[in-house]
């Protein structure tokens, strides 16, 4: 329906413009160069008015779409945070436990749970850890704060500093790691 009414509105334009030119074109040269002059400046007055409002109707659709995606965003976001605000309920009442009760176990077991819930919340957002331990130096997903030497074979990862994050096939942070150098050869051995 409504694009059928942008054509009738495109063709109603179109309509006009024709009629405004055979307006001038059937004067039959009768007609003063001032009234032609009149009419070419009531169309271009028209015209004008016409792209006025088609830039403004333009403008409008434009903040219109920008508010919508903000707004967007903004409840994506809300209903994350949400989540994670369930996350800090429970670490709240393991903190509380943990203080009347004095049982580390049963703590260290509260937390364990949290720290999967935390996971699973991430993992429905599309966020996933970039696991390093014993890989290959990858400098798309890793970041090398240090080289050491070692038994394993050289650009080996041998610890993680900090974990990395995917979310939906991009790295968002970069696992820091400590990267092999190689073996100690003999004239590092003995310079150390």
């Amino acid at each position: 329906m409504k694009k059928r009414d942008k054509d009738n509105k495109k063709s109603l334009s179109q309509a006009e413009v024709e009629q405004a030119f055979a307006a001038i074109n059937d004067d039959g040269g009768e007609g003063t160069e001032e009234t032609k002059e009149a009419a070419l400046e009531r169309n271009l007055q028209t015209m004008r008015d016409k792209w006025l409002r088609t830039t403004a109707e333009f403008e409008n659709y434009r903040r219109r779409t920008d508010s919508e995606k903000s707004r967007w965003i903004k409840n994506a976001t809300e209903r994350l945070v949400i989540e994670i605000c369930d996350v800090l309920d429970n670490f709240e009442r393991a903190i509380e436990t943990g203080i009347q009760e004095h049982q580390f176990d049963s703590f260290l077991a509260g937390v364990e749970l949290i720290h999967k819930q935390l996971a699973d919340v991430l993992a429905k957002e599309g966020v996933k850890r970039i696991e390093a331990g014993d890989a290959k130096f990858d400098p798309m997903v890793h970041d090398a704060v240090s080289q050491a030497p070692a038994d394993q074979p050289r650009d080996t990862v041998l610890a993680v500093i900090q974990n990395g994050y995917i979310m939906h096939d991009k790295v968002i942070r970069p696992a820091k790691v400590v990267v092999s150098r190689g073996p100690l050869d003999d004239n590092e051995t003995e310079n150390n």
